[in-house]
């Protein structure tokens, strides 16, 4: 069984053939998705359901990125919590 990487440890793995301005555009995009799942615990241990979607994507040069929105839903019911545990 292949061991669990974290965001940071799976980009840094993925960076080896990269120019160093690649490398750091990566790391950036590490950090900054670490922040944003830290945003959506807090969101969620404050009382709202998070989720992420792809909202277009970024085409240049042959290379593409996907661009991301937030679907916020404020005040979840409890029972919606119950049922995600029972799938």
């Amino acid at each position: 069984m292949t061991p669990k990487l974290n965001v940071k440890e799976r980009a840094e793995a993925q960076t080896g053939e990269m120019t160093a301005d690649q490398q750091a555009a990566i790391r950036m995009v590490a950090n900054d998705l670490h922040r944003l799942n830290q945003a959506v615990m807090r969101a969620v241990d404050a009382g709202v359901s998070v989720e992420i979607i792809r909202s277009a994507r970024h085409h240049g040069g042959g290379r593409w990125g996907d661009l991301l929105v937030p679907i916020i839903i404020a005040g979840a019911p409890a029972m919606a919590e119950a049922g995600e545990r029972a799938l």
